[in-house]
């Protein structure tokens, strides 16, 4: 699996998805008189709000879920694409930014362990196009993995998004008597990103190298009925 050469830019960058498509990772964990709805999926901020019901409707119908479901769930997609839009026009900070990126999901009956790095400064990485490619390369066949280690990964992506804004926006107010400390930090953190380079080099895969298997090897385990109704007991506890 290869990523995209990487790509570095000084040039200011205003808060969007690091990826090819601008999509909000909407989570959806709903409860209503003792029923449970509960969903993951990405959804284009571009898209008229009024889509936003008609979705909702469109769920609940589908589900045979009761009425009060369709406020609840339009609500919870309004609120999260409200932050997300609360973020747009802003900066985001700038400069060489490799990121670690971690898989720990259950998808039925499949269970997925994994690790690698990710360049937050190629706008034209697909966690789709990854997730395809994964899920082939491990002979992985339920259809529902490959989306959710996509979404797995946006979810990720968008929250190290958000921090590189307000580490943008503590840049900007800082005082002069911090500017050399910042600008210290700033270039630890750059330095580290290159040696990742050379580590890694602009042509080979940003996501692991041979030599790093033993390291960074996916786990895949398909488990039995049994196994999954203990994971799904022990989850329900924890909830509670």
């Amino acid at each position: 699996m290869k990523a995209p050469a990487l790509s570095f830019s000084k040039a200011p960058v205003k808060f969007r998805m690091p990826t090819s498509a601008n999509l909000v990772p909407i989570r959806l964990d709903i409860e209503i008189d003792g029923q449970r709805f509960k969903d993951a999926f990405t959804w284009n901020p571009s898209d008229p709000d009024s889509e936003v019901v008609v979705f909702a409707k469109r769920t609940v119908k589908d589900l045979k879920l009761p009425p009060a479901f369709i406020t609840q769930i339009a609500s919870s997609i309004q609120t999260q694409l409200a932050e997300f839009r609360s973020y747009e026009g802003q900066d985001m900070y700038s400069g060489e930014k490799i990121v670690p990126i971690k898989l720990d999901l259950r998808v039925n009956h499949t269970l997925i362990k994994d690790q690698f790095l990710w360049d937050m400064n190629n706008f034209e990485s697909d966690p789709e196009e990854f997730a395809r490619t994964f899920c082939k390369d491990l002979g992985i066949e339920d259809p529902e993995v490959g989306p959710a280690i996509a979404f797995a990964i946006r979810e990720q992506l968008y929250e190290i998004a958000t921090q590189s804004v307000a580490s943008a926006r503590e840049s900007r107010i800082s005082k002069k008597g911090r500017r050399g400390t910042e600008h210290a930090t700033s270039s630890k953190s750059s330095g580290s990103a290159l040696d990742l380079v050379k580590l890694f080099g602009y042509r080979s895969s940003v996501v692991r190298k041979r030599k790093d298997w033993d390291v960074y090897e996916p786990i895949v385990d398909h488990l039995s009925n049994e196994e999954v109704d203990a994971l799904e007991a022990r989850e329900d506890r924890n909830i509670r």
